[in-house]
C-alpha cells in the first residue's frame, strides 16, 4: 500500500513533503525504488529529483528535495554549513529534569554503527522540555549538526532515549492499557498499539530558497498516532 505524501510547498528548485512514517527516502538492499519516497515523487511528479537529506524510516516530517542539479548544490552547501534551522518533537523514556539544554558530544559514525566517540565530529543539540508525563517527556530539540541518529543517541547518551527506539531503546509499542486504570480489551479484539514507531517528527525547517534567495520555514503537525498518543499521556498519566 502507498502512504499518502503530502507536498507542503514546491516551485522550480525545490520539493518539500510532510514524510509519511514507515517509508524509507532512499533503496536500501531490501528495498526497490519504486517503494521509496524518491521512487514514488518521481512517479507522482514525472521528472527527476535529488536527495538533499534524509530521515529515517520511521521518522516523520518536513523533507525536502532538489528538482534540479543546481538547486541540490545550493540545497546541499546549506545543510553541510549548518545555514539550515530544524526543530523536532521527541517523546523520550524517563523523565528528563533540565527544563532545557545542550547536548554537545561528538559522534563517529562508521558504516552502519554510530557512537558518541571522542574520535568523532563535534555534534550538538539544543533541546526545551515542552511537557512531562509519569515516565516520559516530550521534547523540542534542535540539532545545530546533522549527524546520522543524532537526536537518536544524544538523548541516549542522557539516559533518555526516544521511547520507541530499537536501535538505542525499548521497541515495545505504547500501549493505553499500560497506563489506563482498568482497561478493558474489546471482546475478541487485540489491544492496538497507540504509538508502535520512532517517536520522533521533524516539525520544522528554515533553509533559504535558491532562486529568490528568501528564509522560507516549512513546518508539519504531529501525526496521528503521535497527537493520539499525547492525547491519552495527558488524559491519564500526567
Amino acid at each position: 500500500m502507498k502512504p499518502p505524501i503530502e507536498i507542503i510547498y514546491q516551485d522550480d528548485n525545490i520539493l518539500v513533503i510532510n514524510k509519511p512514517p514507515k517509508v524509507l527516502v532512499i533503496p536500501d538492499q531490501h528495498t526497490h525504488e519504486n517503494r521509496t519516497l524518491v521512487g514514488l515523487l518521481k512517479k507522482k511528479l514525472n521528472q527527476k529529483i535529488w536527495v538533499v537529506h534524509r530521515i529515517d524510516r520511521d521518522t516523520t516530517g518536513v523533507l525536502v528535495f532538489a528538482k534540479n542539479a543546481e538547486a541540490h548544490r545550493n540545497l546541499s552547501m546549506q545543510f553541510e554549513k549548518s545555514q539550515v534551522k530544524k526543530k523536532y518533537i521527541a517523546l523520550l523514556s524517563g523523565v528528563l529534569e533540565e527544563d532545557e539544554g545542550a547536548i554537545n558530544k561528538p559522534i563517529l559514525v562508521s558504516d552502519r554503527d554510530v557512537s558518541i566517540d571522542d574520535e568523532g565530529k563535534d555534534s550538538i543539540t539544543d533541546f526545551t522540555v515542552l511537557e512531562r508525563f509519569k515516565s516520559y517527556t516530550l521534547v523540542e530539540a534542535r540539532p545545530q549538526t546533522g549527524r546520522r541518529h543524532q537526536i537518536r543517541i544524544h538523548f541516549w547518551s542522557l539516559g533518555h532515549p526516544l521511547a520507541i527506539d530499537s536501535d538505542y531503546g525499548v521497541y515495545d509499542p505504547i500501549l493505553l492499557s499500560a497506563f489506563k486504570r482498568n482497561y478493558k480489551e474489546k471482546d475478541g479484539q487485540k489491544e492496538k498499539p497507540l504509538i508502535d514507531r520512532l517517536t520522533l517528527h521533524a516539525a520544522e525547517l528554515t533553509l533559504t530558497l535558491p532562486a529568490t534567495k528568501e528564509q522560507k520555514t516549512f513546518t508539519a503537525p504531529l501525526p496521528k498516532d503521535f497527537e493520539i498518543t499525547l492525547k491519552q499521556l495527558r488524559k491519564y498519566y500526567k
